[in-house]
């Protein structure tokens, strides 16, 4: 396993789970969706992401290293 899919795993949760208590509790869930969003444009944009951070820390290895 390697930290980028553990990432993508991460980011699919919280987008999951963002529209599920948006359907089920409050609109307002969305605009947790829409700060992933805006979080996954910054990072590709920069290259610096406060996740993929956390994720270098532990002992999972990079795609293509």
């Amino acid at each position: 396993m390697t930290v980028e899919r553990v990432y993508r795993g991460i980011v699919g949760v919280f987008v999951l789970a963002s529209l599920g208590l948006a359907h089920l509790h409050h609109p307002y869930w969305l605009y947790f969706n829409g700060l992933v969003g805006v979080m996954l444009v910054q990072s590709s944009l920069t290259d610096l992401c406060p996740l993929l951070w956390l994720l270098g820390k532990t002992r999972l290895r990079r795609c293509g290293a």
